[in-house]
């Protein structure tokens, strides 16, 4: 699931994910209040990971996450910080309130790596929230 009021950014994000190897089903929303009414209805049936934009209408990212990780049906869903900024205070209060990484918005290149990335780890049941030091994931180590 991807939660981003960007247009273009849900566009490459779909288009991403359609090249890859890995099979997957992709959900979108526009704001903060559209994901967590999506989430509220369907707690039951939640996606595998979200990718969380931090500046977004309504309801913004950090707002959206720490509402989840409060929430007993939702907190282990798996977000991702997924924006166009990167500062390190934000990211320790992220990382703080129970997102698994962060990842800076890039070329077309960086996200089909890290989407394959992450899918890769979904799959093989090996998608665990890593130490701090590991949260804001960097292209070039792949």
């Amino acid at each position: 699931m991807l939660a981003d009021d960007d247009m273009d950014d849900r566009f490459f994000f779909d288009k991403a994910l359609k090249v890859l190897p890995i099979p997957s089903e992709l959900i979108t929303v526009e704001d903060g209040a559209m994901l967590m009414d999506h989430l509220s209805k369907n707690a039951t049936q939640l996606p595998d990971v979200l990718f969380l934009d931090l500046n977004m209408p309504r309801k913004n990212g950090s707002e959206c996450l720490e509402e989840i990780k409060k929430h007993d049906l939702l907190k282990h869903l798996p977000v991702i910080i997924y924006s166009t900024s990167l500062h390190e205070d934000v990211a320790n209060v992220l990382y703080k309130n129970g997102a698994h990484y962060y990842i800076r918005k890039g070329g077309m290149a960086d996200l089909e790596k890290t989407l394959l990335k992450i899918l890769t780890m979904i799959t093989e049941n090996k998608f665990v929230r890593p130490p701090r030091s590991k949260f804001i994931l960097s292209i070039p180590a792949f």
